[in-house]
Formats: structure tokens, C-alpha cells, sequence
């Protein structure tokens, strides 16, 4: 965004008062300690088109604080990642973050990976580092589900079901075979809070066929699980393998058009990468965003180039990401 901002730790400490930092003790952000912020943050008079920006700038402040205290320090953000198209762009900051002023506090080590110059954390500081990147996410979204923090900490895949209450709802997933998508960012936004209302809407004008489409989609997201860990060993089971994790993200997509949240943006998309024979669902909340395409693993690269080509040509944004990969790391600079 090219925002140079900077607080002097004098002020910091003038506005929120004296502070235990310690980031093995986590604590939550108050709704008093949230305005102190916002006063920090509306003080740099944000251009217009970088408002959107102030939540993620209440979140450094207080994970940094919380963390080091008053130490003075220079961070310097960088992400690849498109913000609001569903791709976990907020959670992915507060990990980072959290992770990285974790890795300069007091008291804790990294391990040495084989690779030079790269560090891992170990499992209980990995712990830590996404329940601070959650209290993170909850001053950005309010209400957020868990599943972008912990995904980005921990790395892989994570099944989730919400309705779970008495245990963990999250189950980390071990896929036993690579898993990579085309992502397409239509560029489009989408109102998450506005989505969800005309999905409760849909709902209570025909409950029972919706309560059927959303036991298909549970249906779906259980025998995917199912499929992403069992093995593949030979060429034969690895298509086979891909073939049904196609055909169920197909009919995802197409119950997601039956419950209202795709839209022209997402099934030109859809449409594309069909002619191919490429199979494509949205992701996120839908409404825009952006979308995923299942890459086989004997698809040609040409293939592959001519379907972005004529993606970038409708005025979308394309970049290829492997599913399943690392979490949080430490490349010291």
C-alpha cells in the first residue's frame, strides 16, 4: 500500500498506560483499549482509500504492544496476498506478526530447520502464536471463526464444522498428495454481513430444500477429508484420486449457486476454465472474491497458460499456490 506509519514509544506509553508485556501471557483487546487505538491510528489521517487499512493498524498496535511492550522497533509488511476476496489476507498478517515479535521476545527459541537460515517454532509456541493472531483477527472481523489463524500457523489443511460444540471443531487434515490450485481473484467485492443475510433469507422462505443442500454440502466436505488422506501411490490412483476430488468440487460449486452466493464474476470463471475441462468453485464467502481451480497433476503447462491468458484478458488477477504447505516460519533477514 506504500504507507510509512510510526509512533514514537513515548506516546504509546502515554495513551495506554504501563504494560506487563509478556508473549507467553495472552490477553484480549477491551473495547476501552480499542478506542485508545482508533485515537492512535485516526491521528496519521489516513488517505480515503486506505480506511479499510485501520482495523489491520489496531491489530499491529496491539499485538506489538502486548507482545514487546514499548521497544522500539521498525516492522516492515509485505503480502502477496489479495485483502477481503476470502483468501485469509487478515489472518495471515496477525500470524506473521504475532509470530515474529514472538520470535524477538524473551525466554524464546527457534529450532534450526535443514534448510540454512530457516527456523521453525515448536508445537506449544506455535499454540501461542495463533491464539494471539486470533485476538488479532477478532479486532478486525469481530466474530471470526478460527480456521484462517489456524490454517496459517500450522500449515496443511483443516477440516471444520461448526455445529460441534463439545469438541475441538477443527481436525487438521494430512493430505498424501499435492494438492494445486489456479487462484483467480475476479477483483470483485463482495459484503460478507449482506451474503449471509440473503442465505438466512433463502433459508427461511424454503427450509426444507435448503436444509437438504447444506447436508449435501456437509456430505462434500466429509468425503473430501476422506479423500485428500488416503493414499496414492501410482499414477492410475492419483487421477482416479483427482478425478472424484473434480467431481465434488463441481457439485460444491453448483450447490453454492443453489444457496445464492456465487455471482457473474465467479461463473465466467467457472465457464473459462471449463472449456479446458478444469473444474472451479468459489471460495470464501462467494459474491466475488475469488475462485478456485483444481490443476491435475498431468495438466500440460501450456494448458495451464492459455486458461490464465484468457482469465487475464476478462480482467481478472491469477497466481498458482500449492495446498497443503507450511505454516509459519522464521527467515531471519
Amino acid at each position: 500500500m506504500g504507507l510509512n506509519l510510526s509512533w514514537p514509544c513515548s506516546q504509546l506509553k502515554e495513551v495506554l498506560g504501563d504494560c506487563s508485556a509478556d508473549g507467553s501471557v495472552l490477553v484480549s483487546c477491551t473495547s476501552e483499549k480499542l478506542e485508545l487505538l482508533s485515537g492512535l491510528v485516526a491521528q496519521k489521517n489516513m488517505p480515503q482509500e486506505n480506511v479499510q487499512l485501520n482495523s489491520g493498524l489496531y491489530a499491529f498496535l496491539f499485538l506489538y504492544t502486548s507482545i514487546l511492550g514499548y521497544k522500539p522497533g521498525k516492522a516492515v509488511v509485505t503480502s502477496e496476498l489479495p485483502m477481503g476476496s476470502g483468501l485469509g489476507s487478515s489472518a495471515s498478517f496477525c500470524v506473521a506478526l504475532s509470530g515474529a515479535l514472538i520470535a524477538l521476545s524473551e525466554g524464546f527459541s527457534l529450532k534450526t530447520k535443514e534448510k540454512k537460515d530457516q527456523f521453525s517454532f515448536r508445537k506449544n509456541d506455535l499454540e501461542l502464536i495463533s491464539k494471539w493472531a486470533f485476538e488479532g483477527e477478532k479486532i478486525i472481523h469481530g466474530k471470526p471463526s478460527g480456521i484462517d489463524n489456524t490454517v496459517s500457523t500450522f500449515g496443511n489443511m483443516i477440516k471444520f464444522k461448526k455445529e460441534l460444540k463439545t469438541t475441538n471443531p477443527m481436525m487438521p487434515l494430512n493430505s498424501t498428495t499435492p494438492l494445486k490450485m489456479l487462484i483467480t481473484d475476479t477483483r470483485v467485492g463482495r459484503n460478507t454481513k449482506s451474503l449471509v443475510s440473503s442465505v438466512s433469507e433463502r433459508v427461511l422462505r424454503h427450509p426444507d430444500t435448503m436444509s437438504s443442500v447444506f447436508n449435501a454440502i456437509n456430505s462434500i466436505s466429509d468425503e473430501l477429508a476422506l479423500l485428500v488422506e488416503s493414499p496414492a501411490e501410482y499414477k492410475v490412483e492419483v487421477s482416479e484420486k483427482e478425478e472424484k476430488l473434480k467431481e465434488l468440487m463441481q457439485m460444491n460449486q453448483g450447490l453454492l449457486q443453489c444457496i445464492g452466493v456465487s455471482h457473474e464474476s465467479i461463473e465466467t470463471v467457472v465457464r473459462t476454465t471449463m472449456k479446458e475441462k478444469l473444474v472451479s468453485k468459489l471460495t470464501g464467502a462467494g459474491g466475488g472474491g475469488c475462485v478456485l481451480t483444481f490443476v491435475p497433476t498431468l495438466l500440460s503447462a501450456a494448458v495451464t497458460e492459455k486458461v490464465i491468458s484468457e482469465l487475464e484478458q476478462c480482467g481478472f488477477r491469477c497466481f498458482m499456490v500449492e495446498v497443503g504447505g507450511p505454516g509459519v516460519q522464521v527467515f531471519p533477514c
